[in-house]
């Protein structure tokens, strides 16, 4: 099992889905945690009861708002005065289409890129900026298949944020090198999440499961278990790359 004690990590959008589990991964691999949430605890508390005050602390900010992202970096830094990892789960995933009111569309645009990019580039300028001074450290970014084949009409505005992840992810891992920060993407497909199931199991959506050779939503553990290989160290090399999770449904 990989080993990821004395390990500090700030995990964003850590309250439920994929978030929750890669948190629980994460603690047992021997990480201490910051677990970021948002508009409710979820299962950030349990993980905190479970694993320790000393080990886990919950923090909420919405990262829509400007500036929250740097509130959330001060906060994180003073659960063990340093961090040795990030890893940007945190993303809003509305649905709007060119069809829809001029309003409408302004504001799912300006919220899915004020989370899904600002927010998240915020976050790694400050990673940047610490590891720097400590030594080193480890940028784990969540993408999506999205990024790379693009998405429905309604969902324009995701998937162009999650190719900006891609781009800002990969200039950190060519930027930073030199500096021993090393910076992934993980781009997962479908993923079993709470989120997600309704829309997969609901009736006439049988097709969206046909295009997965695996023939099933891979489950958010299998992210976190990305994430802990990534945090470990034993992949450096491999800076900069993107880890597809979609079940064999689409490769770049």
């Amino acid at each position: 099992m990989i080993k990821l004690d004395g390990q500090i990590i700030l995990l964003t959008g850590a309250s439920r889905g994929i978030g929750a589990a890669s948190g629980r991964v994460l603690l047992e691999a021997g990480a201490n945690l910051v677990l970021h949430y948002n508009s409710g605890e979820g299962e950030t508390s349990a993980l905190v009861e479970e694993f320790g005050t000393d080990r886990a602390v919950a923090i909420q900010a919405d990262l829509s708002a400007r500036g929250a992202a740097d509130d959330l970096w001060k906060q994180a830094l003073a659960f063990k005065g340093h961090l040795t990892g990030l890893a940007n789960n945190a993303a809003v995933m509305l649905s709007v289409s060119p069809e829809d009111g001029d309003q409408e569309w302004a504001t799912a645009w300006e919220t899915t890129m004020a989370v899904n990019v600002q927010a998240m580039a915020d976050l790694c300028r400050h990673a940047i900026l610490h590891f720097k001074e400590k030594g080193g450290g480890v940028i784990v970014n969540l993408s999506s298949r999205a990024a790379f084949r693009g998405d429905l009409p309604d969902s324009f505005h995701y998937a162009a944020s999650k190719g900006a992840v891609v781009a800002l992810t990969r200039s950190i891992a060519k930027g930073y090198a030199k500096d021993n920060i090393m910076a992934y993407n993980i781009a997962p497909g479908w993923v079993m999440t709470e989120r997600v199931r309704p829309k997969l199991e609901a009736s006439g959506n049988e097709y969206m499961m046909d295009e997965v050779p695996m023939g099933a939503p891979a489950p958010p553990a299998e992210v976190g278990n990305i994430m802990a290989f990534l945090f470990s160290g034993l992949a450096k090399n491999a800076t900069g790359a993107t880890i597809d999770i979609n079940g064999a449904s689409y490769f770049h």
